[in-house]
């Protein structure tokens, strides 16, 4: 056999190639260290000051929290826990009328997240965090609450308040799913604004609403005229839910399902805000439960099987926009006889539509900035009718080629409507 051995020259170079090579991943090794370790001591307390002070340090097994000192008494216990301090906060909002203009909703901030370390946090949910925090320590009429809930946090929320809910939300396969249910209910029980932690509020929940936003409005198509006076009544009444539109479609095209909507105006649940007990949210919660029942009803007694089941559900349609819009829709339809259509953007450039005492932001509220192709009529994130920007880290999707390819037939061939959204 011929052997082949590299040139003189060449082998000579291989050592020095090496050496050079370790030099490097040993800088690298140590460049990273330092950084960590000069971020771990004092870059997050400058940085972001507040998500460290409100949060790192302040966290506890639930979670943590920031109830504005203005609105506590010195004198009165501390709350054990972060369910504790959340109906602690739930008590002073009504007492101190701490509350959204024009609405019920009170001004009290909840996310999730999985941990309170800011190191392993990525930029963007650092920098979302830290605004929100930043709107809730505002001096004045302005201050909200907040409240970072971890897992055990969701979990003293459901057993303790929803505990009928419970044995479903740990059936779900998926964190995203749960985590669903949660801003849900929190908005439900506690009441307040919901937002993801990949979010990032451009304006104060405390000026989301004006007198533009509640005035009345005209179905062109039917010529009725909704507004927050309730039914049989000449009063107006506050505002208790806000949802918001993440996908507004013509409903005489295909352009929504190739989208990957269920609906042609389809409601988001990445940012919502409620008082406490709104029937839309009933609603849903009653929906969810139902769904799982029947999803679930064959495999009683095999936990896996069980698991296995939901999985094969679209987190979509089981518990994300297309639930909560499917609760909006059906209610709104049934108890203020709106046409669902009517709410798009599409012909009104876009304006916030109250339906009683409920209250429907147009796609920029929540999904500004979509750029031209396919922007469904979102402005940029500078236009005033933009509240939150959502950053879409998608954490809880998997990639999965079937799906990917699903998504690419529907969107450039118009073909795979019935394929999986789901791996």
């Amino acid at each position: 056999m011929i052997g082949y051995s590299l040139p003189a020259s060449k082998r000579r170079r291989q050592p020095l190639i090496l050496a050079l090579l370790l030099l490097i991943a040993l800088w690298s090794w140590h460049s990273t260290r330092s950084v960590k370790a000069t971020r771990d001591e004092g870059f997050y307390p400058e940085r972001y000051p507040l998500a460290w002070k409100h949060v790192s340090l302040a966290s506890t097994r639930g979670g943590a929290w920031y109830i504005p000192p203005e609105w506590l008494d010195p004198s009165a216990p501390a709350p054990r826990n972060i369910l504790e301090a959340a109906q602690l906060a739930q008590r002073l909002a009504v007492e101190g009328n701490h509350n959204i203009p024009y609405s019920k909703i009170p001004l009290i901030i909840h996310q999730t997240w999985k941990d309170t370390d800011l190191v392993t946090w990525k930029p963007d949910v650092l920098e979302g965090v830290e605004k929100w925090l930043t709107y809730a320590t505002a001096a004045g009429n302005e201050s909200m609450a907040y409240f970072l809930w971890l897992d055990e946090g969701c979990r003293q929320l459901v057993s303790g308040l929803q505990l009928d809910l419970a044995e479903y939300v740990d059936a779900m396969p998926l964190m995203v799913e749960k985590s669903d249910v949660f801003r849900i209910l929190v908005v439900k029980l506690i009441g307040g604004v919901y937002g993801d932690v990949d979010t990032l509020p451009l304006r104060s929940p405390a000026s989301w609403l004006d007198e533009t936003d509640v005035s009345a409005w005209t179905d062109p198509q039917t010529g009725t005229t909704y507004s927050t006076i309730a039914r049989g009544s000449s009063v107006k009444q506050p505002i208790e839910l806000i949802l918001g539109i993440e996908g507004d479609n013509r409903p005489d095209t295909d352009d929504y399902w190739r989208m990957g909507y269920n609906y042609p105006v389809q409601l988001t649940q990445w940012a919502l805000a409620s008082a406490p007990n709104h029937p839309i949210l009933k609603s849903f919660v009653s929906n969810f439960a139902t769904m799982v029942k029947e999803v679930t009803r064959p495999y009683e007694g095999d936990p896996k099987a069980i698991k296995n089941a939901l999985y094969r559900v679209d987190p979509i349609e089981l518990t994300g926009p297309a639930a909560v819009t499917l609760a909006t829709k059906e209610w709104l339809e049934k108890e203020r006889g709106l046409r669902w259509d009517a709410l798009t953007g599409l012909v009104d450039h876009g304006r916030s539509k109250a339906v009683g005492d409920t209250l429907i932001f147009p796609i920029t509220a929540f999904s500004p900035g979509r750029g031209k192709w396919h922007g469904m009529g979102s402005k940029p994130i500078t236009d005033p009718d933009a509240r939150v920007l959502h950053r879409a880290q998608g954490s809880w999707k998997r990639p999965n080629l079937k799906v990917e390819l699903g998504k690419f037939c529907r969107t450039v061939f118009g073909g795979c409507r019935d394929w999986s959204r789901v791996p």
